[in-house]
């Protein structure tokens, strides 16, 4: 195999950058006669790519099965092999010349994210659902050899807080895969709202879906809206999204937060409090005073009945229970609690925090689950598998665990927070994230699986801001869990930038411009200030 060299192919952007690229003479054009021909296990995406050319092109591509001595003539051929030295199994290689296209991987993952590569070396205007004339459909030819740099590439939706509904989800999840992002981690139950059907405990949605009104004017303001706000997923909706994202290669990681924010359960089921207090579900952000009672019994048979509906519903390794912001006031004063605390022979409430993740914990790995957690979870007597993900404060601990021979993912507050104004994390500053930290010895940088963006809604009521909010800082951390540090060049990426945003135009993306995405010096020193702010942009 020729020697590779790093170039973009005759001006074309591709975002994330290819590990390796080269430039050939020539171009295949892209006619009404192209065959689509594939392994037999790869037809799904051949139907696939054929969707994807239709509505712009107007051509209806025949496609067709791989067979012996087949050769290709005005093709796309997409095949399963071995043959090309792929580190991963999302890793592929993609040739062109004037005769044909060619699509390799080890597996059909690294296929898909081949033909979302080709996607974007087409002209832009490939992105439209209608016919575009006078386009001669020719790409440069050329061979790229890719593989991502880490496993896990994920975005965080947080519906809990301000419902979208699952056809904004689709379109999230379809940006996902043109960016080769792999993993949702969707936020779906916290102290504003509970957004997905639990049949055992129909309260959660009948009450805990519900809020009168929402808070605004920024984080330390008590002012509301007056506006009620609701909205829920039932299982046949989770479902539909969940076959939705496989067809795309993403894995979903559902949230069900505990022990805290939980008002909108304890809303509908008050006997799971300390207290039993009345509770309405919290229009109000922030951190709650009540969470789960710990000494309750009751509390474990209704989480645990809860996660095997979630287990049931979603085919993946990974339970996420959130495990943050878990105030102990509530614990100290509540008998059930220091009952449990003397019974088990634990020092304090913090140990009982712990406790709880270990019978949750225990409970998921009897069910082959992994559970995950942000980092508040972690603790001296922590057991079972877990993954931690670090977003603030205590990285040491979070590097202890590592060294012990835990896995985390990096979602660091600087950088990783999508509703941070662009002032406190402009662009440039997203783009430089490093998921490994600088003191953690190389023989465990397998252990940091790789980056999540966190897109938190508490003030992003529509999808036109969290367009905003999301797009264009979701595109540099895309390059930053894909390319590998030396191909990672801002320079060449706003320039690629600039090209892929032409094509957001087409499909209806809204995003931040190039201005509110670079703000001035005075902005950026101040920039702290506006986390306590109500944001305004992207309207």
């Amino acid at each position: 195999m020729n020697k590779l060299r790093v170039i973009i192919i005759k001006n074309i952007a591709i975002i994330p950058e290819p590990v390796k690229t080269l430039s050939n003479d020539g171009e295949f054009l892209l006619t009404k006669d192209t065959n689509i021909i594939s392994d037999k296990n790869l037809v799904d995406l051949s139907q696939y790519l054929k969707k994807l050319f239709l509505p712009a092109t107007g051509f209806d591509l025949h496609t067709q099965l791989i067979e012996e001595n087949f050769i290709d003539n005005n093709a796309i051929r997409l095949e399963i092999t071995d043959n090309y030295e792929l580190n991963s199994s999302e890793g592929y290689y993609l040739e062109i010349t004037p005769r044909a296209i060619v699509i390799a991987a080890r597996a059909p993952a690294g296929v898909f994210y081949g033909i979302q590569t080709l996607r974007q070396l087409f002209p832009v205007e490939l992105e439209s659902k209608q016919i575009v004339n006078n386009i001669n459909w020719k790409v440069s030819c050329g061979k790229i050899e890719d593989h991502p740099r880490f496993p896990w590439r994920g975005y965080m939706l947080d519906e809990a807080r301000h419902f979208h509904g699952k056809e904004v989800v689709k379109k999230i999840l379809d940006i996902m895969a043109l960016l080769k992002l792999n993993k949702f981690h969707w936020h779906l139950t916290d102290d504003q709202g509970w957004r997905i059907e639990i049949k055992k405990y129909p309260k959660l949605t009948e009450i805990g879906s519900k809020r009168e009104e929402s808070q605004i004017g920024g984080v330390l303001s008590r002012e509301v809206n007056g506006i009620p706000h609701s909205g829920c997923y039932t299982q046949d909706e989770i479902q539909e999204i969940i076959n939705y994202a496989k067809e795309r290669f993403i894995t979903i990681i559902p949230e069900i937060e505990m022990p805290g924010h939980v008002r909108a359960a304890l809303a509908s089921y008050n006997n799971l409090s300390c207290r039993e207090f009345a509770f309405r579900v919290s229009p109000h952000w922030g951190i709650h005073r009540d969470v789960l009672c710990i000494g309750k019994e009751e509390v474990f048979e209704f989480l645990q009945n809860i996660l095997s509906e979630i287990i049931e519903l979603f085919p993946y390794d990974v339970i996420h229970i959130g495990g943050d912001e878990v105030p102990k006031n509530r614990w100290k004063e509540c008998t059930h609690c220091q009952s449990r605390i003397q019974q088990e022979g634990l020092q304090n409430e913090k140990d009982l925090q712990v406790y709880f993740t270990n019978r949750i914990t225990r409970f998921l790995n009897s069910k082959g689950k992994l559970m995950m957690g942000w980092n508040e979870i972690l603790g001296p007597n922590l057991e079972g598998d877990v993954i931690c993900q670090y977003w603030i404060r205590k990285k040491k601990k979070v590097l202890d665990f590592v060294r012990d021979g835990g896995n985390a993912i990096m979602s660091n507050f600087k950088y990783a927070y999508l509703d941070h104004s662009y002032s406190f994390t402009p662009l440039k500053l997203a783009y430089e994230f490093e998921p490994i930290p600088k003191n953690l010895e190389r023989e465990y940088h397998h252990r940091i699986l790789g980056l999540e963006a966190l897109m938190w809604a508490e003030f992003i009521p529509n999808i036109k801001r969290l367009e905003w909010q999301t797009f264009p800082r979701l595109i540099a951390f895309s390059e930053v869990g894909w390319s590998s540090m030396e191909n990672r060049n801002y320079s060449s990426f706003k320039k690629r930038l600039n090209v892929l945003l032409n094509r957001f135009d087409i499909i209806g993306i809204n995003y931040a411009n190039k201005k509110e995405v670079k703000p001035r010096f005075l902005k950026r020193k101040t920039g702290l200030f506006s986390l306590a702010q109500a944001q305004n942009g992207g309207t």
